[in-house]
């Protein structure tokens, strides 16, 4: 599992150190990961120069799985979806 955030690298080190989470995350400062999502925007209602949130679940041979997009940013899938499609991939 990876995430991937376009915050600034010493806020992402600090979020990891905090919360001590169990897997990678990927800094895209730059947005070239986000962008190639089709994920980021340029102008939003609430905000400049931001990534919606997103799921994507790809398997080991790079086939997407599982997509969500949110339409704005207080949009989240449920655990309960993400953890369902998971388990899907592992048959």
């Amino acid at each position: 599992m990876i995430a991937v955030v376009t915050q600034r690298s010493e806020k992402v080190r600090r979020y990891i150190e905090e919360t001590g989470l169990p897997f990678n995350i990927l800094v895209d400062e730059k947005r070239a990961v986000v962008k190639s999502y089709g994920v980021w925007h340029r102008i939003g209602l609430d905000a400049w120069d931001i990534a919606r949130p997103a799921v994507f679940l790809v398997d080991r041979d790079a086939t997407l799985n599982y997509v969500f997009v949110a339409g704005h940013q207080d949009e989240f899938p449920t655990h309960e979806e993400i953890l369902a499609a998971a388990a899907a991939l592992n048959g």
